[in-house]
């Protein structure tokens, strides 16, 4: 992909690829999340070409694998579009029936319906399922829509279009604004009014000055930072380069689980590819603002998550927490003014700006703006557990 250059480039490209794509078109949508793929999700992408070739579908027929669903118990599960016909626990054998019986025949393969355990019926379409019907899914909405790895999906649905518009024609005061007016805190459990902390990275004395995301989820039983990582990336990395804007940082961090391997090369990729774009790096979008990203692979400790320990981490040293009566955004990583956030966070940025304040603020509550309620939280019941230990266990970094 050329560099893109201008927010009328990016918008140039974005048309391209809306009017490439049929929506008409039948397209499989796999889930190839951690979960799903503990269950088997690759052999299951090679049997369906397989069977697309076979048949002389190739070109008539996508194939899509995105990120994690979030109903991660019912896996492997696909979701054919244009009628969002939902199958779940598909076998390898299901592959040519699906092809011949639903996308040739147009016939429903009810045994592969999800069946509401309360009433029996068996759900045709995905939005229906129980699970699914009451979720605003307004940060992890897009797994279920983009490959991981394709950057011209995240751009085909209104990717770095918030992005465009905050250096085309806003100043950093008025993005802190923006994200304190929204009332965004720190999804990270803390719950940090994000604006305040951006608004004190900007005040503070000293450069160069750092953004970073704080993806060393060690929580027993946490999700939801890996599933974004792994599902779409790009969400989280315009965030931050839109948080570098405003509070006048040139470098960031994502500081991610080695545990994770999936995410760790997913968000890799997106930063090659936001490079190889002009997305990253000097003057992106022609604005004459710079900034890149660095991988930063946690060791495995635990403590890692703590915002000292974290930035021991990246440093080299043990990840150890100093004093809190040190603030991170007067002196954070290599004592230089940063701005810490949650994976979550920062990839709530990019719909603030472009849904603007009164939505964001429109989803809570009167006390509580907004409510975390907005976000699928994946279900990992019945997923095999898979264990990849680091044996770093003083949580020293590596960069990629």
């Amino acid at each position: 992909m050329n560099r893109i250059d201008s927010p009328a480039a990016l918008q140039t490209l974005r048309d391209e690829i809306r009017s490439a794509r049929d929506p008409e078109r039948p397209c499989i949508t796999i889930c190839a999340g951690s979960g799903c793929l503990a269950y088997g999700t690759r052999d299951l992408v090679y049997h369906f070409r397989e069977e697309i070739g076979r048949h002389g579908l190739e070109g008539l027929v996508e194939l899509r694998t995105s990120g994690c669903h979030g109903f991660c118990e019912r896996g492997p599960m696909a979701v054919i579009d244009p009628q969002r016909i939902y199958y779940q626990r598909i076998g390898l054998e299901d592959a040519r029936e699906i092809i011949e019986k639903t996308i040739l025949g147009g016939e429903i393969i009810d045994r592969l319906l999800y069946e509401d355990p309360l009433t029996g019926q068996r759900i045709v379409r995905v939005d229906d399922v129980p699970f699914y019907k009451k979720q605003l899914r307004v940060v992890f909405g897009g797994n279920g829509t983009i490959d991981p790895e394709k950057i011209e999906d995240y751009i085909g649905i209104g990717g770095y279009e918030a992005l465009a518009k905050v250096l085309s024609a806003m100043k950093p005061e008025e993005v802190v604004r923006q994200v304190s007016e929204a009332g965004l805190r720190g999804r990270g459990g803390g719950g940090f009014p994000a604006g305040r902390k951006w608004a004190a990275t900007r005040q503070a004395a000293g450069s160069p000055k750092y953004v970073i995301c704080n993806a060393d989820e060690g929580d027993p039983g946490a999700y939801m930072d890996r599933s974004l990582l792994e599902g779409n990336p790009h969400s989280v990395l315009e965030g931050m380069i839109i948080g570098a804007y405003a509070v006048g940082a040139g470098l960031g961090y994502v500081y991610v689980r080695n545990e994770y391997p999936l995410a760790v090369r997913n968000i890799s990729q997106a930063v090659g590819k936001a490079r190889e774009c002009g997305l990253l790096g000097a003057d992106i979008l022609g604005s004459g603002f710079g900034f890149d990203v660095l991988i930063t692979r946690g060791g495995g400790a635990f403590v890692c998550g703590e915002s000292s320990a974290l930035f021991a981490s990246i440093e080299g040293r043990a990840g150890e927490p100093r004093a809190k009566y040190v603030h991170a955004t007067d002196k954070g990583l290599f004592d230089r003014p940063t701005c810490l956030n949650n994976v979550e966070t920062w990839a709530n940025v990019p719909l603030i700006i472009n849904n603007g304040v009164e939505w964001f603020k429109g989803i809570g509550t009167e006390a509580s703006l907004p409510t975390r309620e907005n976000t699928l939280v994946p279900v990992l019941a019945s997923v095999p557990i898979i264990s990849n230990h680091s044996k770093k266990v003083y949580g020293i970094s590596h960069h990629v």
